[in-house]
């Protein structure tokens, strides 16, 4: 259930890629080369956050050249990739821009996210996320990762801050 105080409170929002950012595939030519698809409407979110001052973050196992070109076309600045830790990446963040765990979400939809989505102030998966994941949850999105998820959570918590 979410929670508009809680949302309200929110200064930085981190995303894991896979399953969130995209619907999970990656495209693998014969030549090695990676692709992604993100969806647009996602990346206008992402862009409405920035400008109203929030802080954006991207935090992914796996290395992406589609990934760091795309975060960079948004302006996304924290962008850690190939993440062994992903709480101990997140701390780091966190301490440099002086910015609580209270006042941080995070979406994610696997168990490596799991870790830390059980920190921050407000936990978010999406419908494709594996159940340990959803279960454990404060909200989980309608659209699915790839096809809108991130920009529903932009929404949310920006519609939150109008409020307060």
């Amino acid at each position: 259930m979410k929670s508009s105080r809680r949302l309200s409170a929110i200064r930085l929002v981190a995303f894991d890629v896979d399953g969130v950012l995209t619907d999970g595939r990656f495209y693998l030519s014969d030549a090695g080369i990676e692709g992604k698809a993100f969806c647009t409407q996602d990346g206008f979110g992402i862009r409405k956050m920035l400008k109203a001052g929030i802080e954006v973050a991207v935090i992914s196992g796996r290395r992406s050249r589609a990934v760091e070109l795309r975060m960079q076309e948004l302006g996304v600045k924290h962008v850690v990739l190939g993440c062994a830790d992903k709480v101990e990446a997140f701390d780091l963040l966190c301490a440099s821009l002086g910015i609580d765990k209270s006042e941080c979400a995070y979406v994610g939809d696997d168990m490596p996210d799991l870790p830390l989505l059980r920190q921050v102030g407000f936990s978010v998966t999406v419908p494709n996320g594996v159940a340990e994941v959803r279960k454990e949850c404060d909200y989980t999105t309608t659209a699915s990762g790839g096809y809108g998820a991130v920009r529903e959570v932009c929404d949310m918590i920006l519609e939150a801050a109008a409020r307060t």
